[in-house]
């Protein structure tokens, strides 16, 4: 008989345990990489939606555009709602670029979900998700 409590004990903890979880974790909808429409204009190329990538990865603007300028071995600026970069860079590869950060930055390593806020902890940046509460040390920009 004291089996049938075990196990009763151990659903009802169970039970509380899933209502403490945030209701991020059981969200399905799935996350799309953002692609940057850019243009080039002389030797210098724009990516007109750059606000709406870096809202989209719930990632400041600056971070993004560090990681770009550091990848493409460039410099460049953000002007309103647009990145500018010197030099000319298809679109491809500012896309491939803003999918490295995706995997980097944005993407929890433990449960492969976009739920993540980048923290800092003692001089080193954490990677902290917010769906499965796992935290990964991240490499500076």
């Amino acid at each position: 008989m004291s089996k049938t409590n075990d196990f009763d004990d151990y659903e009802a903890l169970l039970d509380d345990a899933y209502e403490q979880l945030p209701d991020t974790v059981f969200e399905t909808k799935r996350f799309k990489v953002p692609k940057g429409y850019s243009v080039i204009q002389g030797n210098r190329t724009i990516i007109k939606n750059f606000s709406d990538v870096s809202r989209t990865l719930n990632r400041d603007p600056q971070h993004v555009l560090k990681f770009l300028l550091r990848e493409l071995g460039t410099s460049g600026n953000i002007e309103g709602n647009r990145a500018i970069l010197q030099g000319k860079f298809t679109h491809y590869v500012i896309n491939d670029r803003i999918k490295e950060y995706v995997d980097s930055y944005v993407m929890c390593h433990e449960c492969n979900r976009p739920d993540t806020i980048i923290i800092r902890e003692d001089r080193i940046d954490m990677l902290k998700c917010s769906a499965c509460g796992a935290r990964a040390p991240l490499k500076s920009l």
